[in-house]
């Protein structure tokens, strides 16, 4: 239970609002700025404007899966006015709050540094990521298929990466019967792709492998599909690139070629809010609880 914990919610998506819930449900007080446009606001949550007021009683502030922008900006799906974080407000924060988020821009860590606050990323945590991988494959698919106008199932399917989400990219894929390939940077994960069924090459040999694939899934954030590479694909292929912004892709000239290339950042809050919310609402839940139980032993 979180009885006693004062929490903040600034801004979020149909995600945030499942996160929000559980904390209610666990017996935090709850107040939530950004979330004047939402229609049916859950029993227990006492919706604010932001303010240094707001922020001065946290415990935890809990910030969107990108917690913000490069300047600040707040993603705040449910509010009609504008959001930023500004110095002030990180200031305004007692000195024993954490601020959680997903993933965090450079923006908000030096704001964290100089606040002397602890931040925590929880796409960071090795099972958030696996889980929220599941929605980003099945979201993938959807993609692939709308795209396109023939099946997954006997198609040459490459993965670039197979890490958390590739990984489970690799095996969604092999699961409908593609052909899956599937380019790795590290020995091990070579062996691992062979392991599963799958045909793994090193990506420096790209170029090699992409002249008749039907489908691309890059989980890889650097510019791996660069216009020596595209120059090779097929105009029929469909790519979509899974990694974080900008991508791997260089879309100009994929574009140019006629190749359907279609940046997907942020596939769980898309396609399965309710799950990638409640696998958001788990961790947190999970890791207050984990820092309440430290400062217990501390004192």
């Amino acid at each position: 239970m979180l009885t006693g914990v004062r929490i903040v919610f600034l801004g979020g998506d149909a995600r945030q609002i499942e996160v929000i819930r559980k904390c209610v449900e666990m017996d935090a007080a709850v107040s939530a700025a950004g979330f004047d446009k939402w229609d049916t606001p859950c029993e227990g949550v006492s919706l604010e404007e932001m303010s240094a007021h707001l922020l001065s009683g946290a415990d935890v502030l809990v910030l969107p899966t990108v917690g913000c922008d490069d300047e600040g900006h707040i993603s705040a799906k449910y509010s009609s006015k504008p959001m930023r974080l500004l110095e002030e407000h990180i200031g305004a924060l007692p000195k024993h709050c954490t601020i959680y988020t997903g993933m965090a821009k450079e923006y908000l860590i030096r704001l964290c540094a100089l606040g002397g606050l602890e931040l925590v990323q929880l796409l960071e945590r090795d099972d958030v990521a696996i889980y929220n991988s599941i929605p980003t494959a099945e979201g993938a698919l959807v993609m692939a298929i709308q795209n396109t106008d023939f099946t997954i199932h006997g198609s040459e399917a490459m993965v670039l990466g197979i890490g958390r989400t590739g990984f489970t990219m690799a095996k969604s894929l092999q699961g409908l019967g593609a052909k899956v390939t599937v380019g790795v940077r590290k020995r091990d994960h070579f062996a691992k792709a062979e392991v599963m069924g799958w045909k793994p090459f090193m990506t420096d040999r790209l170029e090699e492998y992409v002249t008749d694939v039907d489908y691309i899934f890059n989980t890889i954030p650097s510019l791996i599909l660069n216009a020596k590479v595209l120059s090779r694909v097929p105009r029929h292929t469909c790519i979509i690139d899974l990694a974080s912004a900008p991508g791997g892709v260089d879309f100009r000239y994929a574009e140019k070629r006629g190749i359907k290339a279609i940046l997907a950042p942020g596939l769980p809050g898309i396609v399965a809010p309710k799950s990638a919310g409640r696998i958001m609402a788990g961790a947190l839940v999970q890791s207050i609880s984990e820092q309440m139980l430290a400062k217990g032993d501390k004192q």
